[in-house]
């Protein structure tokens, strides 16, 4: 975004104002970083104004203008290891686990409404936060973090895309050659890119609806029991449920609630122009950013909900020979192999998923699956591009052009995939997914703690700083998630055998914990612990937001 614009122009002088007054302050109190984050310029180059509106309250043409970021962000919710984790659940679980589902959008869009507030009152995105407040180590490692979901979410994008040829093709093309596909959608965005913000907006839109009508078309062609899928979403129980059905339930949040996500939300709502001098103004962007987001993941949630409900209707409890009877007599006979004649439980993934429609709905319904798998490994692609910008440039001040950064993340992402995809089969490649989903749940902490921290620092948010509500929330949502780690991390370690694995295993544990409590120690000190803090980290006490009225001010 460029520093032009009434808005722009303001954030400067606000931020260094707030700066020369903390560093003429005479006491010995170490200061901020003095290196402010030159003109909050990111690949987002465009910048929307809104209009002002004749009358006031509620205006659909003002809801119009802010739409956009909360449907960009929500398409981490649909990529394919949320699709991915969706059918496994519905096959584990039936419909069981559609409670899980719904309330883990909604702990998404709590997280998604802190990153709103901090974007929109600040004018500043995460990662820019967190450079002017954090130390070097604590927010190169940070940076690390989050460049590791990028990567792992890239992986998935290449995985979905290279299983939606495979499928397109009737298996002519094979995984391999679908991952190097892959490397054209870079200079597709590139070319994409070119046309402005609201057209890359609009062709979000496009991919969305594409998934949503794909999958609804399955959700039609399966007809699941109407009553069950309402109870399955209202009803918080799992009659029966075991160890198994445990697992896919946190797997469930850690694949809908991306840590990235949340840094790329922050900086995507700094894209429409809002004089934040005014607290009304800046109240009222809240309101429609939020409004668009509940929007956003309402029809995610619905998207999702359509693959569970498929799956948990078509496919609880299949054995595999009764899926291999019914595919050799289908149209799509071709792969019935893949399914040995046992009597264990089937068990899926977004390839095999598309063969299971394939054999009992027929061939369109495989075809149309391969198509919402190809829009949703497309859209994500996108987004982590956009993301890896803004947390390179808020972390690292470090500045490449749009093709560097695809490269990058690409060719990271694609090297590894591509190996498997070369030497294994399609179930090893798809196995990957689950790692992954696992691996961004393992990396939330260092999202969900930094976002609470910052919104809930009365110096920096000022009237919109989080009320005691909201902040015992976001609190036992961060207890959540680090529970559901330590879940992943002893159900996993029984499965290691040998010193070999568990003494470096205990050492990047030992790491993890210690930089988590980091985190927290920090996140303490914003919810007014001031006795923990210590040297530097007396900064949580200065402003760095622009000057205006309720935002700022002398302290």
């Amino acid at each position: 975004m460029s520093g032009s614009g009434p808005a722009m122009a303001s954030l400067e002088p606000g931020l260094t104002g707030s700066l020369n007054r903390v560093q003429t302050n005479p006491s010995n109190i170490p200061v901020p970083p003095h290196h402010p984050v030159p003109h909050a310029q990111t690949y987002l180059d465009e910048l929307i104004s809104i209009s002002k509106g004749s009358t006031p309250g509620f205006s659909f043409r003002k809801l119009w203008a802010f739409t956009g970021p909360g449907f960009l962000m929500s398409i981490a919710y649909l990529d394919p290891g949320n699709v991915e984790s969706d059918l496994q659940c519905g096959a584990v679980a039936g419909f069981k686990l559609l409670w899980v589902l719904l309330w883990a959008t909604v702990l998404g869009l709590l997280c998604q409404r802190l990153a709103i507030r901090l974007g929109v009152v600040t004018g500043k995105d995460l990662a820019e936060i967190c450079y002017l407040y954090y130390p070097r180590v604590p927010r190169v490692l940070l940076w690390l973090m989050m460049e590791i979901a990028i990567i792992g979410s890239d992986m998935q994008e290449v995985i979905g895309t290279a299983i939606a040829f495979s499928l397109l093709s009737a298996g002519r093309i094979p995984l391999w050659g679908g991952v190097l596909i892959t490397i054209t959608d870079t200079l597709f965005f590139l070319f994409l890119d070119k046309y402005g913000l609201r057209k890359l907006e609009a062709f979000f839109g496009l991919l969305i609806t594409i998934m949503a009508l794909t999958f609804g078309y399955e959700y039609v062609m399966v007809r699941p029991a109407q009553t069950e899928v309402l109870k399955g979403i209202f009803l918080p129980y799992c009659p029966g449920c075991g160890r198994e059905e445990l697992l896919q339930a946190v797997g469930i949040v850690g694949a809908i609630i991306m840590p990235h996500n949340i840094f790329l939300h922050s900086s995507l709502v700094k894209t429409r122009a809002i004089d934040r001098s005014k607290k009304e103004e800046v109240k009222e962007a809240s309101m429609y950013f939020l409004t668009e987001s509940c929007l956003a993941l309402f029809v995610s949630f619905l998207i999702n909900l359509f693959v569970m409900a498929v799956f948990g209707e078509a496919f609880y409890h299949q054995r595999n020979e009764d899926v291999h009877n019914k595919c050799v007599n289908s149209s799509v006979s071709r792969y019935a192999s893949i399914f040995p004649i046992n009597n264990e439980t089937v068990s899926v993934d977004i390839y095999q998923g598309g063969v299971i429609l394939g054999c009992y709905f027929g061939a369109a319904a495989l075809y149309i699956w391969a198509v919402g798998i190809l829009a949703a490994g497309q859209s994500s692609t996108m987004t982590g591009t956009y993301a890896g910008q803004f947390v390179m440039e808020g972390f690292l001040q470090l500045r490449w052009s749009r093709f560097t950064r695809v490269l990058f993340t690409r060719s990271l992402a694609i090297l590894p995939t591509l190996f498997v995809a070369a030497f294994k089969d399609v179930s090893q490649l798809t196995g990957m997914n689950d790692l992954l989903n696992v691996l961004q749940s393992i990396l939330l902490p260092f999202a969900v703690l930094p976002v609470l921290t910052f919104t809930s620092l009365r110096p920096l948010m000022r009237d919109f700083t989080n009320g005691l509500p909201g902040q015992v929330l976001m609190s036992l949502i961060t207890g959540l998630v680090c529970a559901i780690n330590v879940y992943f991390v002893v159900d996993f370690l029984p499965t290691l055998r040998g010193l070999g694995y568990l003494i470096p295993l205990g050492l990047l544990l030992a790491a993890y914990v210690a930089f988590v409590a980091y985190l927290l120690w920090t996140c303490s000190i914003a919810h007014g612990a001031r006795f923990l803090a210590r040297g530097r980290y007396n900064r949580f006490s200065f402003d760095v937001s622009i000057d205006g009225p309720g935002l700022a001010g002398p302290h």
